[in-house]
């Protein structure tokens, strides 16, 4: 990445300097039919609008295989799209930011913070500020990049998912738990509220996990000859307590892959309660009485998201080799939303399926 200073430090950009930063880059799968660039990027970019992409194209800011292209270029299979700025990406700009953090735990090598729903991670797509690295940069100096040039980041969670992560402080810290991570030795729990009555007290799901062919923003399942679309994925679950028309569930990770409880558990038929991404913010389950409607929106109201929390961490110090475990309540609109449902499902005298 190019220097962002200048030789009086001014970290403002030239006007004058026409190198261009990398923003994206996409390539185009081998079974990629013949599309034009702009409505690929449509496909993987959030928030993109068709306009400001063709707007981009005419700057010169599309590249196909490292050449400028136009709006109606078609895109092939192997071919690597890139958009380039002038300026470089936001998220590499990290402003500190006083965000108060709710920190479970901290010394000198990591901290475990829970995170609220609705905070972003990291800066990106749109989300610059706010982002738990923005309030970690300001709390903690010279945090270790990870290998995607994230500050502290050892794993990460969604938007609107709460729950616990852990962060490392030093470069050793941030080796180690990331090994842990990857060899699968590190324990995470989550508790989600899936619709439908599963028909198992406990059972394991597993399936390839990788881009959903037609919906760029959702992941999928791939089996069989497609599996190799996808990266390996395994999810334990465990019931907790059925509810009726829905119910709560423990999740374990044996992988971490992106979206990975919300796909697998769809990929089942237990798609996550007001998952809107993945269709849990409509009615899957239940009756078509104006009431049942009504207290199902009431529940969406509650919980405005989707119904999961990370909500028990483990992993060894990695200066100790201790073994160490977190817990985290259950946050209180997902509580309020469990409430709703167990009420429901004692008075209500329907036979559920």
């Amino acid at each position: 990445m190019k220097n962002l200073t200048s030789e009086n430090n001014n970290p403002e950009l030239d006007d004058n300097d026409d190198e261009l930063y990398e923003h994206h880059r996409f390539v185009a799968d081998k079974g990629q039919q013949p599309l034009r660039v702009d409505k690929f990027l449509m496909n993987y970019i959030e928030k993109a609008t068709r306009n400001k992409i063709q707007t981009a194209a005419k700057e010169g800011n599309i590249h196909v295989n490292e050449v400028p292209v136009k709006s109606n270029y078609k895109v092939k299979p192997g071919d690597v799209v890139q958009v380039m700025f002038q300026h470089p990406p936001y998220e590499f700009l990290l402003t500190p930011e006083d965000i108060p953090l709710d920190i479970v735990y901290e010394d000198d090598a990591l901290l475990v913070v829970n995170k609220p729903a609705g905070m972003v991670v990291h800066p990106g797509h749109g989300n610059y500020s706010g982002t738990l690295i923005n309030a970690l940069v300001y709390h903690i100096d010279n945090l270790p990049q990870n290998s995607s040039e994230r500050p502290g980041l050892v794993h990460r969670i969604d938007k609107d998912t709460s729950g616990l992560l852990v962060v490392a402080k030093t470069e050793q810290a941030m080796t180690k738990l990331s090994k842990q991570f990857f060899d699968k030795s590190s324990e995470r729990e989550y508790v989600a509220i899936v619709w439908g009555n599963l028909e198992e007290d406990e059972g394991t799901i597993e399936g390839n996990i990788g881009r959903h062919p037609k919906n760029r923003l959702q992941n999928t399942v791939y089996l069989g000859d497609d599996e190799d679309k996808g990266k390996p994925a395994v999810t334990h679950f465990k019931v907790i307590e059925r509810l009726g028309y829905v119910t709560l569930v423990s999740c374990k990770l044996e992988t971490g892959r992106t979206h990975q409880i919300r796909v697998h558990m769809k990929y089942i038929g237990h798609t996550l309660f007001n998952d809107e991404r993945y269709g849990g913010d409509k009615i899957l389950k239940g009756t078509t009485f104006t009431k049942y409607k009504q207290f199902v929106e009431n529940c969406f109201k509650v919980l405005p998201r989707q119904a999961l929390h990370a909500k028990t961490l483990g992993f060894k110090h990695p200066v100790s080799g201790e073994w160490m475990r977190f817990d985290t309540p259950i946050p209180d609109d997902m509580q309020q939303c469990i409430e709703k449902w167990r009420s429901y499902s004692k008075n209500q005298k329907e036979f559920i399926d």
